[in-house]
């Protein structure tokens, strides 16, 4: 593996560890692999160690995004195309396959190909064989398959989306990357990785550092875009923040702001939609008490309810306030919005 690519995998957690140590494991064998992951937490990067890793090393590595082109450009992007096999098709085409001849090929978010693609992929999976759009030739290639997705591919199977055929032979091994959240030890390391990266970029002559306050935000962030996510925020507090100053803000949300149209309304809409929560609350308590037992104050009781509900699930999710408002069903800007209307809530975080 090149240094290029070696320097990208950083990490010291276990789950982590163990990741790469099941690509090193398999990377000797000629045989395909699924890398599952959500959205950013590194599955090129894996891919790409993998191959590196393998015998065919020196070989060619291709990449095709599966949900990147639509059903037919896909089939001769991956197959190629005869010349005259459809309307501008003035020349041949070799597709991705016969590009990757001998080394590897990278079938990214492999989820979203039809079931009609996939059955021609799965002949190529088992057989090697394979004709371009438009030809009559079979073609024979030796590649390795490495696909990659952020589903999960036997519930597709069992939705009828996914091909169990196909998905029995890709999934030699499956190797699933842990989210970011589960990689709170790797956080600090990789926010210095970044930031110093930005400096590099800015030209400035060293890092400050975090500040520890700065620090116990990045750790306890939810981090719904994992490693892509934290790339983006490290580097926009890094060339925000004075030159020899450590960063003591982190600003999780570049969307954030009191004019910001909600739901593509206005921001009083967005009042209105906590207020139509507020009542469907309300209404939902009615109608599991009898009449007898209901509050004198029905307005206190029902805020006294909600003070108590947001109290308990901040003090769960230890006052990250967004994870809280994934518990609740809530938007971030919905739970902050609670927060002002209650001061007395013990939020921890500004």
């Amino acid at each position: 593996m090149t240094q290029h690519e070696t320097h990208k995998l950083i990490g010291e957690s276990a789950s982590f560890l163990n990741a790469l140590e099941q690509i090193s494991q398999v990377a000797s064998l000629n045989k395909p692999v699924l890398i599952i992951g959500e959205r950013g937490t590194g599955k090129e990067l894996f891919a790409e160690r993998l191959h590196f890793l393998s015998s065919n090393w020196d070989n060619t590595l291709i990449k095709l995004n599966c949900s990147a082109l639509p059903e037919t450009l896909l089939e001769s992007e991956l197959f190629g195309h005869e010349a005259g096999s459809f309307t501008g098709a003035t020349k041949r085409h070799l597709g991705r396959f016969e590009q990757a001849d001998g080394g590897t090929l990278f079938l990214d978010e492999i989820a979203n190909m039809s079931l009609r693609l996939q059955e021609k992929l799965l002949r190529v999976v088992e057989y090697g064989e394979f004709e371009r759009v438009g030809g009559r030739e079979t073609l024979s290639v030796n590649v390795r398959i490495v696909g990659a997705a952020n589903m999960d591919l036997p519930l597709m199977v069992e939705q009828g989306k996914f091909r169990a055929d196909l998905l029995d032979r890709l999934s030699f091994d499956v190797i699933t990357l842990p989210p970011l959240r589960f990689r709170e030890d790797d956080i600090p390391l990789l926010s210095d990785f970044f930031a110093t990266g930005m400096i590099k970029e800015l030209k400035r002559d060293f890092f400050p550092g975090f500040t520890d306050e700065s620090m116990h935000h990045l750790v306890n962030y939810a981090w719904p875009g994992n490693l892509r996510e934290l790339k983006n925020v490290i580097e926009r507090a890094v060339y925000r923040c004075q030159i020899d100053t450590p960063i003591d803000h982190i600003d999780f949300d570049p969307f954030e702001s009191p004019f910001r149209p909600l739901h593509n309304d206005s921001t009083h809409q967005a009042d209105e939609t906590i207020v139509e929560q507020e009542v469907e609350v309300k209404q939902e308590e009615v109608k599991k008490r009898d009449i007898e037992s209901l509050p004198h104050d029905f307005k206190a009781y029902i805020q006294q309810h909600e003070i108590e509900l947001l109290q308990r699930a901040l003090d769960q999710y230890r006052f990250n306030q967004r994870k809280t408002a994934d518990a609740l069903g809530l938007s971030y800007h919905q739970i902050r919005a609670y927060l002002r209307k209650y001061p007395s809530i013990n939020s921890k975080i500004d």
